[in-house]
């Protein structure tokens, strides 16, 4: 669809009892300088007044499903896109921010048709305080990214738009099973098929409050990520799987320490072949957890 001849975005916005914030996350797309958008929001069986603060905006732009049943967020994702008519598909929480210019920038880039998925830096932001930390001051990678995601996953959803016909080209759309890593899975399949495209700008803001889903679930997560790696082993290659394994390590090794679990710690540096990786990981070890919460608030806050 069209307006203008601009193409219609479909913003997803999947909530849970998300009552605290919701206010102004749709205010953040309410303010977008680029205005030929829809707001699918999902509620998927909210108990607090969710529904009710979304209902009090007019703007028909705005439009509320009810889910049948709770469903896990994976699942509730491929049902608010169902009901989406855009060309375009960006992802909102309804605890996290946009920038005003996040859509009209994230478009241009789409004029080259072998574009699938556009994505920019963001902003960590702590509860509701100023405190802010740049995701990462890396120049974000660009291109057929399938290896660059591998390596390092900087690819976060919040700041992510899919040109919706690259989307519907994935025999499996968003895996169900998962509660945490479905991101990374769908995006992984996507960068063998489109070039993804970069704004080193940061065009979000993650909002971390204690009670984010990974926050409460690192185990859970962590269980994910093991079992994701099981299965698609058998198409990796050595380098991959090295790769892989150093990303998931270092984020169970911060989390293990952070909640005390030094066992755990002290297996995954044993087993660890990087120099680098113990290195940086005996810094961590041996810095009292105290100031490890001072200064990686972001991991676990």
């Amino acid at each position: 669809m069209k307006s203008n001849n601009e193409p219609l975005v479909s913003v997803i916005m999947n909530c849970y009892n998300g009552q605290k914030y919701l206010e102004e996350s749709i205010e953040s797309v309410l303010s977008q300088t680029y205005k030929n958008w829809e707001l699918i929001f999902w509620d998927n069986q909210s108990a607090d007044k969710s529904a009710e603060i979304f209902k009090l905006y007019k703007d028909k732009r705005l439009k509320y499903f009810l889910s049948k049943e709770h469903t896990t967020l994976y699942k509730a994702r491929n049902l608010a896109i169902e009901k989406s008519s855009g060309d375009f598909i960006a992802f909102l929480d309804t605890d996290d921010l946009w920038h005003e210019r996040k859509l009209e920038m994230q478009m241009g880039y789409f004029n080259n048709g072998k574009v699938g998925l556009v994505f920019s830096n963001f902003w960590l932001l702590k509860k509701n305080s100023k405190t802010k930390k740049l995701a990462t001051k890396r120049k974000l990678p660009r291109g057929y990214m399938y290896k660059e995601i591998l390596k390092e996953y900087n690819v976060a959803i919040l700041t992510a738009m899919i040109r919706k016909s690259y989307y519907f080209k994935l025999e499996k759309k968003f895996d169900e099973r998962f509660s945490f890593v479905g991101d990374f899975d769908l995006f992984l399949r996507l960068s063998k098929i489109c070039i993804f495209e970069s704004i080193q700008k940061p065009l979000a803001f993650y909002r971390l409050h204690g009670k984010n889903l990974t926050t409460l679930n690192k185990e859970k997560e962590i269980e994910e990520f093991d079992m994701w790696l099981a299965e698609n082993r058998p198409q990796l290659n050595e380098l991959d799987i090295k790769n892989t394994l150093k990303n998931f390590n270092y984020r169970k090794f911060v989390n293990y320490k952070i909640d005390g679990n030094y066992k755990k710690c002290m297996n995954i540096f044993l087993n660890s072949k990087s120099n680098l990786f113990n290195i940086k990981n005996l810094i961590i070890f041996f810095t009292p957890v105290i100031i490890l919460k001072k200064f990686m608030w972001y991991h676990q806050d």
